[in-house]
């Protein structure tokens, strides 16, 4: 009994002075290592670990080990000195390769953008150039509506003067006319009493010589 609890104690003192690791390693740039499961050459290899694997690791020992987890949730042991704290070079420069095609995609992309941009706006430019001659054509097209919707108002106008004077030259004829039907009949009366003059004269002068002869032959 006294040796179980001397042995739970040591046990619960490991775990309490074990630091506890969250960071994270990377294989270096060796070919492959072996992942163990004990920190010795004499523990069974689990699997290999192609250099640049992430691994979590766990605990590391001094005696040159370190517990990882690897992605896929297997856990073992590896030696210390192959672990590094960053990738390595080959992943760098895929990332930065990788990097690199997706900028020059986003410069591709901007370059198609601003083409189609440009042809926007050259298509705008007509577009506002044609609507600019079109306004310059319906202001031309509605000042002459205007001047032909004024020539209306005009005639009205010119045809209510014509009108005007056409009813006072109607009653200028009238009077005209009135006034030549006195000058007929003034004129009538004038040619009658002079024909009733003429005739009355000639009457006399009918009467009148005969009697003329008569005395002139009776002096005889």
């Amino acid at each position: 009994m006294k040796h179980l609890l001397l042995l739970l104690i040591l046990t619960s003192s490991a775990l309490i002075l074990s630091p506890t690791f969250a960071e994270t390693q990377y294989v270096s740039d060796k070919l492959r290592i072996t992942l163990r499961t004990g920190q010795g050459t004499e523990f069974q290899i689990i699997r290999a670990l192609e250099s640049g694997s992430k691994l979590e690791v766990l605990e590391q020992s001094e005696s040159g080990y370190t517990h990882v987890r690897t992605e896929d949730g297997t856990e073992g042991w590896v030696r210390s000195q192959y672990l590094i704290p960053e990738p390595i070079a080959q992943q760098k420069l895929d990332k930065a390769q990788a990097q690199l095609e997706k900028y020059i995609a986003e410069v591709a992309q901007l370059k198609a953008e601003r083409t189609s941009l440009r042809k926007d706006r050259k298509e705008l430019s007509q577009t506002r150039k044609s609507l600019s001659e079109k306004s310059s054509s319906l202001e031309s097209e509605l000042a002459r509506l205007s001047k032909v919707a004024a020539k209306p108002i005009l005639l009205d106008k010119e045809n209510r003067n014509l009108q005007q004077e056409n009813v006072k030259l109607e009653k200028d004829l009238q009077m005209l006319h009135q006034e030549n039907q006195v000058l007929k009949d003034q004129d009538n009366r004038e040619w009658f009493i002079a024909g009733a003059a003429v005739l009355f004269g000639g009457m006399f002068l009918g009467l009148l010589i005969p009697k003329i002869r008569f005395s002139k032959k009776s002096s005889w």
